[in-house]
């Protein structure tokens, strides 16, 4: 697809602070069954790459630690270490901030460790199912993966967010959009510390092999064999 193809595909969004998104989406309800897109993260580079951006943000829903564990007793590579492996790329781990949430996250950690992914670069954020403080087990979880990741960011509880996702982004809360900041500024950092200041250009992926041209049936002139 041609880059004047992907833009024209984006919704536009409205933004805090009047900004605005360009946003890939099917305009389904949450409840409708997904579409069948590709997995491998290289695919996603390369139509990021088509619109000429310096950020982009892919949402994936994979489950980490089973993701590398399976790849593990298969042989094969992981989906979550190709998406460390694309350029310039900081993966967020996102997780509940509920007892059991953090033990997923932490089991995913682990995953990562022992597969050797650079989880240096990487942030976590925890999102809060409700308001008040987070319960005593997610806290302290929080403060032993700092020093394994690059930052981890508390996301409050938004009823919005859930109800709406990101539509009517006029309507999130103040803390909301103030740790939406927090999370964008600890990928940037994160960034910086791993490839320097300013990021050196993204390698332009390879363009699209050109298809041959198409015979042309021409008519042969009397007396003349074919």
């Amino acid at each position: 697809m041609t880059r004047r193809q992907v833009l024209a595909a984006a919704s536009r969004c409205a933004a805090p602070g009047g900004r605005e998104w360009h946003v890939l989406t099917d305009h389904q309800e949450w409840s409708g069954a997904p579409l069948a897109l590709p997995e491998d993260p290289a695919a996603w580079y390369q139509l990021a790459a088509a619109t000429g951006r310096q950020a982009v943000v892919a949402d994936t829903a994979h489950p980490v630690a089973h993701d590398i564990v399976a790849a593990q007793c298969e042989g094969r590579p992981a989906l979550t270490a190709g998406w460390f492996a694309l350029p310039f790329s900081v993966p967020v781990f996102c997780a509940a901030a509920t007892g059991g949430g953090v033990h997923a996250l932490q089991t995913a950690v682990q995953a990562a460790t022992a597969a050797g992914l650079p989880l240096h670069r990487a942030v976590v954020a925890l999102v809060a199912t409700g308001d008040g403080r987070f319960p005593a087990p997610v806290r302290a979880a929080a403060t032993m993966l700092q020093s394994r990741v690059s930052a981890v960011v508390e996301v409050p509880h938004d009823p919005h967010v859930r109800s709406h996702g990101m539509r009517d982004a006029h309507r999130l809360k103040p803390r909301t959009a103030e740790a939406g900041d927090r999370l964008a500024r600890a990928v940037l950092a994160a960034a910086h510390a791993t490839w320097g200041e300013p990021l050196p250009p993204a390698p332009v992926p390879a363009a699209a092999a050109v298809p041959p041209a198409p015979l042309t049936a021409r008519p042969i002139p009397e007396g003349v064999a074919s």
